[in-house]
């Protein structure tokens, strides 16, 4: 399964890994300031995947997020709101700044057990509803059989769909590859993951659906990074990365960014290059800087 590791130059060293996140891990508190967590809102994708979502829920949580402006002026905005695709119009309409993306879960998100005719149809309908990032799932059923033609095909079917829709649309969409990385189990598997996404096309790299028993971890994280970094240094194509799944408080969010600045560079600590999908973290890191008890979200 190592194919494209070997291709790429990079087999992850699960000592060297330990030994970095256990650095990271000490330095936290030193790393922990206002202008980081700051950067930590800015680059959420402010999710609600919930089975009981209503277009009035969504609504409402859009409407929060256009309310930060008056409330909140020193904040920045959360680079989107990430619901299901039906819901992409609904935050299409009513964001108040284009500046907020619409990022839809799509490709029969969290499974991707489906027809892959479903999968590409849904993308495009998401498009075609106003989405400007589309998050696909990694087909595990032909990824852990060790088809990754197969797995490889599927994606880019995807990313041709989204490209031709978003192009007859005069706009760009974003497509970010959820490997779901607690599944891969090892480092190896998420590496040569990494590589076969990126390959097809992915312009991110997402550790998780937060849908499963684990999701995003720091060993995920490093390995991915990692393999983005060796990706980068072959083709010269930046990916980005997007920890997703339990990153529910201000010191999670300070390890991914302290991961993605260790391993790739301040110049990925870009909502461009970086993402957090959160659903509970928002609030958590409002009180973190204002030092308060906030609960807007």
């Amino acid at each position: 399964m190592n194919t494209l590791c070997n291709k790429y130059g990079y087999t992850p060293n699960q000592e060297a890994i330990d030994k970095s996140i256990g650095m990271i891990a000490s330095n936290l508190d030193e790393m922990i300031s206002a202008k980081v967590l700051m950067d930590c809102f800015g680059i959420m994708d402010l999710t609600t995947l919930n089975t009981n979502d209503t277009e009035a829920s969504v609504r409402k949580l859009v409407g929060k997020v256009n309310s930060l402006r008056k409330d909140y002026p020193q904040y920045p905005l959360p680079a989107s709101v990430c619901v299901y695709p039906n819901f992409a119009s609904i935050v299409a309409e009513e964001r108040n700044d284009p500046e907020l993306h619409v990022t839809v879960v799509s490709s029969c998100f969290p499974s991707a057990q489906s027809f892959l005719e479903v999968k590409v149809r849904e993308c495009e309908l998401a498009v075609e509803a106003g989405a400007d990032e589309v998050d696909i799932v990694l087909a595990l059923n032909a990824f852990l059989t060790g088809d990754e033609s197969r797995a490889a095909e599927e994606i880019r079917a995807m990313k041709k769909a989204i490209d031709s829709k978003a192009e007859a649309m005069g706009k760009k969409v974003v497509l970010k590859v959820i490997l779901e990385t607690g599944l891969l189990v090892t480092p190896l598997a998420i590496a040569e993951a990494s590589f076969l996404a990126m390959e097809a096309g992915a312009d991110f790299i997402k550790t998780s659906t937060g849908k499963v028993s684990v999701n995003a971890t720091p060993m995920a994280a490093y390995v991915m990074c990692e393999a983005i970094a060796a990706y980068y240094k072959q083709t010269g194509r930046k990916v980005g990365f997007k920890a997703a799944g339990g990153i529910s408080n201000s010191m999670d969010a300070v390890c991914y960014y302290s991961i993605v600045s260790s391993v790739l560079g301040k110049e990925w600590l870009d909502k461009s290059l970086f993402r957090l999908g959160v659903s509970r973290l928002a609030n958590q890191l409002m009180s973190s800087i204002e030092q308060k008890t906030v609960t807007v979200f």
